[in-house]
């Protein structure tokens, strides 16, 4: 169950609005916004656990290195607690996505501190994917494909829909995409040329003291930019609901089919029977043209009258 199904307090399912304490009108719209995007932002980053994950085995390595330098030490340390957060993470079924992305980004790093013997080395693919998420995001942002929409719509079970039906959403992931950018190319910034110039130490500890709060004010500004946009248009709920009407409408079609037919059948046999009539009529006056049923025009008569 991810943070956008969990019920709240009082029964409902987070955003949509319909709790006592949710409000009406304008400010219940702005209350659930807040809760979906809240939740969405949990789940797509990971939240507290997902600090903790990619932040531990680098302070473990630094703080290692720092202490006996020994690259080898600092960088199977760092390895193994990576691991284990992720086999816990497995092992509580949580996403799949947080567990493996953690160990395969400390496993590059000591592969490449490893290789070169530079301590600097292990925060170097740390650094490289920074600085292409940064311009992943101002690119997709310039040509009006935000990478944060393409990121959080299927969080917010809108997928593409902000696109083309809901342009304030699509100016928002913009906004929040653009600030992501920035941030990231800041921090690049600063990290680039420590690690051609800084000392090791130095520059580690730089490293980890850049890793969280950068991470919390662009998560910081894209909730603010997403709480103030529309609600995010539900296309799985259109999607569920269409379904059901379609399959109504085949359930009604056969029902009706069914009516037709028994309403046929029974014509036929009200037509069988009339037919049968008449034929039997037709043969009785072939056989008796006199209509006396062989009678003598007498009792015939008295009949009649």
């Amino acid at each position: 169950m991810t943070p956008l199904d969990k019920p709240t307090a009082d029964g409902t399912g987070a955003g949509t609005g319909t709790g006592p304490d949710s409000g009406t009108g304008a400010d219940g719209e702005a209350v659930a916004s807040r809760a979906v995007t809240e939740a969405a932002l949990f789940e797509a980053f990971g939240g507290f656990r997902g600090l903790v994950e990619t932040t531990l085995p680098g302070l473990v390595f630094i703080t290692i290195y720092t202490v006996n330098k020994d690259i080898h030490a600092a960088a199977l340390t760092a390895l193994a607690i990576s691991a284990v957060l992720g086999v816990t993470r497995l092992v509580r079924r949580d996403t799949v996505k947080h567990a493996f992305s953690g160990v395969f980004g400390v496993a590059f790093g000591v592969l490449f501190a490893m290789m070169t013997g530079n301590a600097k080395d292990f925060y170097l693919p740390g650094m490289f994917y920074t600085l292409g998420l940064a311009v992943a995001y101002l690119v997709t942002a310039a040509a009006g494909v935000p990478l944060l929409g393409l990121v959080l719509g299927p969080v917010f079970k809108e997928n593409l829909s902000w696109r083309k039906r809901n342009p304030g959403r699509k100016k928002a992931y913009t906004k929040a995409s653009y600030a992501w950018g920035l941030i990231l190319l800041g921090k690049c910034a600063v990290l680039f040329p420590l690690y051609l110039w800084g000392d090791t130490t130095k520059f580690g500890w730089v490293t980890m003291a850049l890793k969280i709060p950068p991470f919390l004010l662009a998560v910081y500004l894209t909730w603010i930019f997403l709480a103030k946009a529309p609600a995010p248009i539900n296309v799985i709920a259109e999607m569920e609901a269409e379904e059901k009407a379609e399959q109504e409408r085949e359930q009604r079609g056969e029902r009706e089919q069914a009516q037709r037919s028994t309403l046929g059948t029974t014509g036929g046999e009200f037509a069988d029977d009339a037919s049968r009539a008449l034929l039997a009529d037709s043969e009785r006056l072939r056989d008796d043209p006199s209509g006396t049923d062989g009678r003598r025009p007498g009792q015939a008569g008295r009949h009649r009258r």
